[in-house]
């Protein structure tokens, strides 16, 4: 598919202070839509679904990206495990075969 995936397994980014995290989490995203590297496609899995949500705190940052080409992709099992699948979101839902077939194909994963 691309040369660059993002894979975003959680809602914060690091580990300490959740509070942090959050922060960090906003500010890594809202970074990417203003460089010049962006990602072909982040990958959401488990607490990361509840990113790609239309009410999270960086919905803004996820529609630049789309409105740039980047593929949003949400794992379907995680938001059903979370009750989150009837929701509105960013993106596209996914399945673990079309993840791991990404992945595989990407010359570069970034994992976060």
């Amino acid at each position: 598919m691309g040369e660059k995936t993002i894979f975003c397994t959680g809602d914060k980014l690091g580990r300490g202070e959740e509070e942090l995290g959050e922060v960090l989490i906003r500010n890594f995203f809202y970074s990417i839509t203003e460089g010049d590297n962006c990602p072909d496609a982040v990958i959401f899995m488990n607490k990361g679904v509840y990113l790609v949500q239309e009410t999270s705190e960086i919905a803004p940052s996820l529609k630049k990206l789309t409105e740039r080409g980047v593929k949003i992709l949400a794992c379907g099992t995680c938001l059903d495990y979370y009750g989150l699948k009837e929701k509105p979101l960013i993106g596209e839902i996914s399945n673990m075969h079309s993840i791991t077939k990404l992945l595989g194909e990407s010359e570069q994963v970034v994992t976060i």
